[in-house]
């Protein structure tokens, strides 16, 4: 926010938004709802914004992407859109072979949904990467089931506390809780060239909800279903509501995830909007019925966490007794 003169300021000094007067160059920023000196950095996706004269000013690196998939069928896409989609069968979360006749597929990625609780939602059980190799990720643990002579692609792995990740030379990345969640990471290179349920990576939400034939889509279940890899699998055709399903659990499931709204969290809840989470974290305490109740729990929360550190709000809501 851009340091502007008061009305009871004397000439040459500005308003510093506290009540005080102040030379210019001592003008503080606003971030957020908070108020930064001026010399103070902060950190926006992978830039670095320093306050100088009330105006931010920000380096200009271009940034990984990311989508995540989680819990009982959640999804924000690369540009950020949020939504739900139970659909049991092989979809394609992304990949950039789009229907281009001047491109080709150097990689895809496919997310294997099964039932996760009697009420008919689905987790991700099954990762796939194509890269020129074939990659399985599956039972906490990654395979290589087939590897294609002579491409050029390599990879490599590494665990960073609770995550499995998979770095490819092809600036593809996944990092996987080995559970039900997903990080999906492209450099920008794979900017409005991909496609899949993770959107096609333009900047732009309002056209995420493109399907495999082109069209674009502002139904979720249409969307999602045109991007299944079998037409053998059944079109999902109603959205699922598992506390309407299970109503004896509501009461359990607001009262566990209400963490996501309380002060626990409150220095992310300027940052990240915690209501989609709270409600996906409620669905999912609803849906998981049948001995999955804590890691439904437990995954919906460290999703908004998540989020939260990418927004620089680092919150340790782990305990003894919590995940």
């Amino acid at each position: 926010a851009e340091c502007v003169s008061g009305c009871v300021c004397p000439e040459g000094l500005f308003d510093d938004g506290k009540g005080g007067c102040v030379e210019e160059k001592d003008c503080p920023c606003i971030h957020n709802n908070q108020w930064y000196s001026p010399g103070q950095k902060i950190t926006v996706d992978c830039n670095t914004c320093t306050c100088q004269k009330g105006v931010w000013n920000c380096t200009e690196d271009v940034c990984y992407g990311t989508c995540m998939i989680y819990g009982s069928g959640h999804y924000i896409t690369f540009d950020g859109k949020f939504y739900d989609f139970d659909g049991s069968c092989e979809y394609a979360a992304t990949q950039d072979f789009c229907g281009d006749k001047n491109s080709s597929s150097s990689f895809s990625i496919i997310t294997e949904n099964v039932p996760c609780g009697t009420t008919g939602v689905t987790c991700s059980k099954a990762i796939k990467m194509f890269l020129g190799v074939k990659l399985k990720l599956e039972n906490k643990d990654y395979k290589e089931i087939q590897r294609d002579i002579g491409d050029d692609v390599y990879y490599w792995n590494r665990t960073v506390g609770l995550y499995l990740i998979i770095e490819a030379s092809n600036g593809v990345m996944l990092i996987w809780d080995k559970k039900t969640t997903v990080f999906i990471k492209l450099t920008p290179d794979y900017k409005g060239k991909v496609c899949g349920l993770c959107g096609n990576f333009d900047d732009k939400s309002n056209n995420d909800f493109t399907t495999r034939s082109g069209l674009q889509e502002t139904n979720a279940l249409k969307f999602g279903n045109s991007w299944k890899q079998s037409s053998m699998c059944p079109d999902v055709t109603q959205e699922i509501k598992p506390c309407d399903v299970k109503p004896h659990r509501k009461s359990w499931a607001e009262k566990e995830c209400s963490i996501i709204r309380s002060e626990v969290f409150k220095i992310c809840h300027s940052k990240v909007d915690p209501i989609p989470f709270y409600e996906a974290c409620v669905h999912d305490a609803c849906s998981c019925d049948s001995g999955g109740d804590c890691e439904c729990f437990c995954s919906a929360v460290a999703a908004y966490a998540q989020e939260c550190t990418k927004a620089q709000a680092c919150v340790f809501w782990r305990t003894p007794d919590i995940c």
